[in-house]
């Protein structure tokens, strides 16, 4: 929201929800035209101004339990990721050092970086669309 549109926001927020009375017998008194008062009052008494229809209120309220519920689902989501990242990260706290590791070690470690050199004989022992 722009800051003006803010301001103004604020300005309306601040008025009152009621105007304030008008005091009919004040302007009868000093107005000098006898009967524009009155047909003023009765003017302004008939007036009636329509007030808008809400029908926005349930959109809002149905996108905001969405939000919520898909809010809920991410955390969810977010709290099993960081389980499963802890996890990981328990793993490499425990394994031994890079530096005295043997190449059965990095391989029971990381399976993936294990060769298959008796199904894929040449270099580099992986299928072509692995790499």
């Amino acid at each position: 929201m722009p800051p003006s549109s803010f301001r103004e926001f604020q300005r309306l927020a601040a008025l009152p929800e009621k105007p304030p009375a008008i005091d009919w017998a004040f302007y009868k008194a000093n107005v000098a035209k006898a009967g524009m008062v009155d047909e003023f009052q009765k003017k302004f008494s008939a007036l009636k101004v329509p007030e808008p229809v809400d029908t926005q209120t349930a959109k809002i309220d149905a996108q905001e339990k969405e939000a919520a519920k898909s809010t809920a689902e991410y955390v969810q989501a977010s709290k099993a990721r960081i389980a499963q990242y802890e996890q990981q990260l328990q793993k490499l706290k425990n394994m031994i050092p890079f530096e005295q590791m043997t190449f059965e070690d990095l391989h029971e470690a990381f399976p993936e970086t294990k060769l298959d050199k008796e199904k894929y004989p040449y270099w580099p022992h992986k299928p072509i669309a692995d790499l």
